[in-house]
């Protein structure tokens, strides 16, 4: 089990990084070009700019049991078809009971903005934003530990 990272833009990384180094879990950061990465604890895997290419490369190298971080709705339902553990930057697990939710979401929220009308982003990130991931996060590796 290890912890792949959708880290263009995540404002997780830090929390995520922590909590595999307590639970000595392997971290993988798959980023573009247009963001710089570093770390003395994760692995980071660079992809070319093209459009989606990180979330491809992430479905590439996904394996059951590894937990993915991402707020990409399409890379959750690629990796849990593979039996991953996506979450959300939220905390919120992405399960097959939840995914077509999101996909739905994500699809109607196209067709508006395809309207010319945009719905608002995402709320400034909170201290309690981190807390409920962590411990999400937590949760999720600690359900996944029992099950092995």
């Amino acid at each position: 089990m290890r912890i792949i990272v959708d880290a263009d833009g995540c404002p997780v990384r830090q929390i995520v990084e922590k909590t595999a180094r307590a639970y000595k879990l392997p971290v993988v950061f798959v980023t573009d070009y247009n963001h710089i990465l570093h770390s003395d604890y994760a692995k980071i895997i660079t992809v070319d700019q093209l459009q989606d290419s990180a979330d491809l490369k992430i479905a590439a190298i996904a394996q059951p049991n590894d937990i993915i971080v991402t707020g990409d709705y399409g890379v959750a339902a690629l990796t849990l078809a593979k039996g991953c553990a996506p979450i959300q930057f939220s905390g919120t697990w992405y399960t097959n009971e939840n995914i077509d939710g999101f996909l739905l979401n994500r699809h109607i929220g196209m067709q508006i903005r395809k309207r010319g009308k945009y719905t608002k982003g995402p709320k400034k990130r909170t201290g309690q934003m981190d807390r409920e991931f962590e411990e999400g996060l937590k949760k999720l590796i600690e359900k996944k530990i029992e099950k092995n």
